[in-house]
């Protein structure tokens, strides 16, 4: 794969390694928003984005209002995994829309609502969930998708459409024809997609190179997990993906993979990891960064 033409927009040469170390699921739970707030005072965790449909997106939208420059944007979210802690869509209560399971709530799993999903549908929803995170006040640098779920042949190019015609940064990457088909597109729809992102990298549109992740089943050795995977990095830009959270009675009762985030909140609070990244050349930038391109 060529360069990406982003990292020489951004100062970089085209062999740097650039990683967006990000915080996913802010606001699922009152631990996500401690914990987001005191990664990004540390300053390793560069950004984060928040989960509209849940309970604690309004005390992240409080944050947001405190400190204007946080580098937040929208988890965009048609899921919901756990069994006993439920959300569902703020666009609509109508069975017919496809986004709700027979509780009222969105589905557990992402090929589920991508088989019932009306596309107009989760559309609206995913407009509606970037409109209430502008009015409670979170700067929305960028948009991304819980558990991946818009990809998939009925809703990419909704995904796709909001952030080219709002000028808002995606979570999106140079991906070919074939890694596309790999992640479930048809070959039809994976070579027009394939084609679509060529076309927006060569208008200018920020995409990305690679992702990257500490698994949510591994909590032991977090630390050395971290450092082997930043050592791992390819040139490019990487969207680094944790999910910290403090450690709280709700986040326990909620999340079965609890000791996983609460190890990335504390992970990424420590002052060794911060050298040992720095040691190996990784440069860290935010969303916010990819934003001012386009705006």
């Amino acid at each position: 794969m060529t360069p990406n033409p982003v990292l020489r927009k951004l100062g970089f040469s085209d062999s740097d390694r650039v990683a967006i170390i990000h915080a996913d699921d802010v606001g699922m739970c009152q631990a996500t928003v401690q914990a987001y707030a005191e990664l990004e005072a540390f300053g390793l965790v560069s950004c984060g984005a928040v989960m509209m449909p849940c309970p604690w997106a309004l005390e992240a939208g409080k944050y947001a209002r405190e400190n204007p420059q946080t580098d937040l944007g929208v988890h965009l979210t048609l899921t919901c995994e756990w069994q006993y802690y439920r959300w569902g869509p703020i666009s609509t209560r109508d069975p017919a829309s496809g986004l709700m399971d027979a509780e009222g709530f969105f589905p557990r799993k992402s090929r589920e609502v991508q088989e019932t999903a009306d596309p107009q549908a989760a559309r609206r929803e995913l407009e509606a969930q970037i409109a209430k995170a502008r009015a409670v006040g979170i700067p929305v640098t960028h948009l991304d998708t819980h558990m991946g779920s818009i990809v998939h042949p009925k809703l990419l190019s909704h995904y796709i459409e909001l952030g080219v015609s709002t000028r808002t940064p995606l979570m999106l990457y140079r991906w070919d024809a074939a890694t596309l088909q790999g992640l479930g597109l048809d070959a039809a729809t994976a070579e027009g997609a394939a084609q679509m992102l060529k076309g927006l990298e060569a208008q200018g549109f920020p995409l990305l190179d690679h992702m990257s992740t500490i698994h949510l089943d591994k909590p032991d050795q977090r630390f050395e997990q971290a450092k082997a995977a930043f050592a791992a990095m390819q040139p490019g830009i990487t969207h680094f993906i944790i999910h910290p959270a403090a450690d709280t009675p709700e986040l326990r009762a909620i999340s079965p993979d609890y000791r996983a985030r609460v190890e990335d909140y504390r992970t990424f609070l420590r002052e060794d990891l911060r050298e040992a990244i720095q040691n190996m050349g990784v440069q860290v930038i935010g969303y916010r960064k990819l934003w001012e391109l386009l705006n």
